[in-house]
C-alpha cells in the first residue's frame, strides 16, 4: 500500500481542514454546515489538524479579552452540552501553551467539565466541533481583564473569608426566612471589616495593589432583576458592575477582597431570593391567586432594591471617621478603573416590574429580619 510521506499527509489534512472551513464556517445554512463536516469525516487523518486549529481559536479567544469561564457560558448557553464538552477539551490542551495567569483564571480551568464528549459517528462529531468553531469565531471583543501575577506559594483563605463562607451557606440551607437574612446580614457585616483590613494593610504597604476586575453571569430568566442584585451586591461591598445584557454577564470592578465578596454574596442571595419566591408564590397560589412571569419580575426587583440598601447599612455601619481617607482613595481608584475600562455607558430601565403583590412580596422577603447596627468587630 502506498503512503505518502508524513508532510504530504500534513498538507492533505490542512486542505481538508481548510475547504471544511470555507464551507462550513462563514455561512449559516445547515446545508454549509454538513458539507463542512461531510468533508471532515472522510478524512480522519485531519482530526489532528482539526484541534490544533480549535486551540488557535481558543487563543484567539483569550486575546480578544474573553476568560475560560466567559466562554464555557456562552458555550453552555448558544449549544449543547456537548460542546461545551468539546470546548473543555480544547481549553486544557491550549493551557499548556498559554503565559502564566492569576489565580482567578486558574481556578476557571480548575471548573472545566472533565468528561469527555460522547462517542458519536463521525459527521455528527465533525458538525458540533464546526459549531462550536463558528461561535468561537463569531466572539466578539471585550475589555481585558488584568490579572495580579501569580504567586508562588497561593496564600490561604483568611479566617474571616471561611466564616463568610460557613455563614451564607447556613443562610442557603436553613428553611427559615428570618434566619437566612440575618446570617446574610452577618456575612456582609464580615466582609465589610475584611475589606476594611485590607485596605488597610494596602495603604500601609511599598506598593498598594490597584483595583482588579471578573466577569459574573447573569443568567435568564428575569437577568434584569438579577443584574439590579448584583449592582446592589457590588456597591455595597465598594465595587461597581456593568451590565452587558447581549452577552449575559456583568463585569465587577474592585479590589481584589471586594471581588470575592462579591461573588460569595450575589451567589447565595440568589439562592435565598430564588427559595423565598418559591414560597410566595405557593402562598399566592394558595389564596386561589393564579401569577405570571410579572410576579416573579416584580419580586426579584422588589428583593434587590430591598437588600441593596440593607448591605450597604450593614457596611456602612463598620466605617469610622479615621476610615474615610484610606475608602475614599479606593473608591476614587475604582471609578478610575471603571471609566478607563468602560468610557461609555447607559442607564437601563427595568422592565416588567408591574405587579404589585410581587413588588411586595420581594420586598417582605427581604425586609423579616431587621439589620441593626452592631458593634465594630475587633
Amino acid at each position: 500500500m502506498f503512503r505518502a510521506p508524513w508532510h504530504d499527509r500534513h498538507v492533505t489534512s490542512s486542505s481538508t481542514v481548510d475547504r471544511a472551513f470555507d464551507a462550513a464556517l462563514y455561512a449559516t445554512s445547515d446545508a454549509a454546515l454538513d458539507a463542512g463536516a461531510s468533508l471532515l469525516a472522510a478524512d480522519p487523518a485531519a482530526d489532528a489538524e482539526l484541534a490544533r486549529r480549535g486551540q488557535e481559536l481558543v487563543a484567539t479567544a483569550w486575546r480578544r479579552g474573553w476568560q475560560p469561564a466567559d466562554v464555557v457560558r456562552i458555550v453552555r448557553r448558544e449549544l449543547d452540552d456537548v460542546h461545551v464538552r468539546l470546548l473543555a477539551t480544547l481549553v486544557r490542551a491550549q493551557a499548556g501553551h498559554d503565559r502564566p495567569r492569576g489565580p482567578r483564571w486558574t481556578a476557571q480551568l480548575d471548573e472545566l467539565t472533565t468528561e469527555e464528549p460522547p462517542r458519536t459517528d463521525r459527521f455528527s462529531y465533525a458538525t458540533a466541533v464546526l459549531e462550536l468553531y463558528r461561535l468561537l469565531l463569531r466572539l466578539p471583543t471585550l475589555e481585558h481583564l488584568d490579572e495580579p501575577a501569580p504567586a508562588h506559594t497561593p496564600r490561604p483563605e483568611s479566617r474571616m473569608l471561611a466564616r463568610i463562607r460557613a455563614l451564607l451557606a447556613k443562610a442557603e440551607a436553613t428553611g427559615f426566612p428570618e434566619e437566612a437574612e440575618a446570617l446574610s446580614a452577618k456575612a456582609q457585616e464580615l466582609m465589610a471589616r475584611h475589606s476594611i483590613d485590607e485596605a488597610l494593610l494596602a495603604a500601609r504597604a511599598p506598593s498598594p495593589d490597584a483595583p482588579g476586575a471578573c466577569r459574573i453571569g447573569v443568567e435568564p430568566p428575569y437577568e434584569q432583576a438579577k443584574a439590579v442584585l448584583l449592582d446592589a451586591v457590588a456597591t455595597a461591598n465598594r465595587c461597581r458592575a456593568v451590565w452587558n445584557e447581549s452577552l449575559g454577564f456583568s463585569t465587577v470592578v474592585g479590589f481584589e477582597a471586594d471581588l470575592d465578596a462579591v461573588e460569595l454574596l450575589h451567589t447565595s442571595l440568589l439562592v435565598q431570593a430564588t427559595t423565598a419566591m418559591t414560597g410566595a408564590e405557593a402562598a399566592q397560589r394558595a389564596g386561589g391567586r393564579r401569577r405570571t412571569r410579572t410576579f416573579r419580575q416584580s419580586f426579584l426587583a422588589a428583593y434587590a432594591h430591598r437588600i441593596g440598601t440593607r448591605l450597604a447599612a450593614a457596611a456602612e455601619a463598620q466605617v469610622t471617621a479615621d476610615l474615610l481617607p484610606v475608602l475614599a482613595s479606593r473608591d476614587v481608584a475604582v471609578a478610575d478603573r471603571l471609566d478607563r475600562m468602560f468610557p461609555e455607558t447607559a442607564t437601563t430601565r427595568l422592565r416588567g416590574v408591574t405587579d404589585e403583590a410581587g413588588w411586595t412580596e420581594g420586598a417582605r422577603a427581604a425586609d423579616r429580619a431587621e439589620v441593626k447596627a452592631r458593634p465594630r468587630l475587633r
